[in-house]
């Protein structure tokens, strides 16, 4: 990653440097959110119920995908985990060492390949099961997954039920999306922050029905639903065999 594109780095990077702000959403068909780059540095207390639920079932070794601040990763490592930290942001990672993350490591979800056994636990928090892009890049990477983590592991996986709307903006790209034989919730995204801006990618967001079908055949299956109150929950995902 070039650095001009690390823009939800620098965004991190800010805050963690005292700076209140904002990293900018922007979707291929113009459509902008804003979220608080404070989300990603909130503890434990500041979760929703769910998300501090997930967190019971996090074991042994344990692998941070996505790892932003490190909020998740700090926290388990607190319990006593072994926790390696991944961001495909470079920034990122030096905020987590700088707020204690012993492990941490520049790495995509594309990159993800360890020996077998390696892990206990494969953590996808704060949306992050949307980094599988597709229906077909999560299937791969899935059965990757499965290959490198030991026989009892889970993988811990927070998405959104996008078809839980009435904005008409998210409905008619959700209609558009069909039309061009994607997924109603791939939506292709980057990130702005100041002057800086990601390269554009595909963010992946499913229905309870959709997380299962993408699972068929990986070997691995849900074993529970954790809700929010609204669109979003957490898959407890356990080995099919």
């Amino acid at each position: 990653m070039e650095p001009v594109e690390d823009a939800f780095g620098r965004a991190l990077w800010a805050f963690h440097k005292g700076e209140e702000n904002f990293e900018i959403i922007e979707r291929d068909d113009g459509y902008f959110d804003a979220i608080e780059t404070r989300a990603y540095f909130t503890t434990y207390e500041e979760w929703p119920l769910f998300e501090q639920k997930a967190m019971r079932f996090a074991k042994g070794r344990v692998l941070d995908v996505g790892c932003g601040a490190g909020r998740h990763s700090l926290y388990l490592q607190q319990k006593g985990l072994d926790v390696l930290g991944i961001d495909i942001s470079p920034l990122s990672i030096e905020v987590c060492k700088l707020r204690g993350l012993k492990k941490a490591e520049v790495m995509s979800i594309e990159e993800v390949d360890f020996p077998p056994d390696s892990f206990d636990t494969v953590l996808m928090l704060g949306n992050n099961f949307g980094l599988f892009g597709s229906f077909k890049k999560a299937r791969l990477l899935l059965k990757r997954f499965h290959e490198m983590t030991s026989g009892d592991a889970l993988i811990i996986a927070a998405t959104r039920d996008v078809y839980k709307t009435d904005n008409p903006d998210h409905l008619g790209y959700q209609r558009l999306n069909r039309e061009r034989g994607r997924m109603s919730g791939q939506v292709k995204i980057r990130v702005r922050f100041h002057g800086y801006a990601s390269k554009w990618f595909d963010y992946l967001m499913v229905s309870r029905q959709e997380m299962e079908d993408i699972l068929d055949g990986t070997g691995w299956r849900v074993q529970e639903y954790l809700d929010s109150d609204g669109a979003n929950y957490i898959a407890i995902i356990g080995k099919a065999n």
